[in-house]
């Protein structure tokens, strides 16, 4: 897939997924979550800190990992995982702030996962035929 002329077309003339701006943009999101988190109590470290780190690091390494499939059906598959974990990261996110473990607020977290799921579906659209 990575060689078919109509795939790069469709992703903006990517040659890898490190050139989509989807995955670019997820992967500063996981780098706030990271730091966002670190504030989070120790008593948490394997709970929520651990479950949110998971799930948004599940959003880049999804996008990846379906670019390396090599078929747009299971592409589309990995971009819906994708999707899928970035509204697991809100959930857990969301509840984070209910709890009060963030030093302010997570609206600029939710903000950029807006965008990148926004993204996302866009890219699956692009990916149909």
């Amino acid at each position: 897939m990575r060689g078919d002329g109509a795939k790069r077309k469709e992703e903006g003339g990517a040659r890898g997924y490190r050139d989509l701006l989807v995955w670019q943009k997820a992967m500063a999101w996981v780098t706030s979550v990271y730091r966002a988190s670190d504030a989070f109590p120790r008593h948490e470290t394997y709970g929520l800190t651990s479950q949110l780190r998971r799930s948004a690091v599940s959003v880049p390494s999804n996008i990846a990992e379906g670019w390396g499939r090599g078929a747009k059906g299971e592409y589309r598959q990995f971009l819906r995982y994708a999707r899928g974990s970035l509204f697991e990261a809100e959930t857990q996110v969301q509840l984070a702030h209910g709890l009060g473990y963030f030093d302010g607020d997570p609206t600029l977290l939710l903000d950029a996962s807006d965008e990148i799921s926004r993204m996302l579906l866009g890219l699956m659209r692009s990916l149909r035929s």
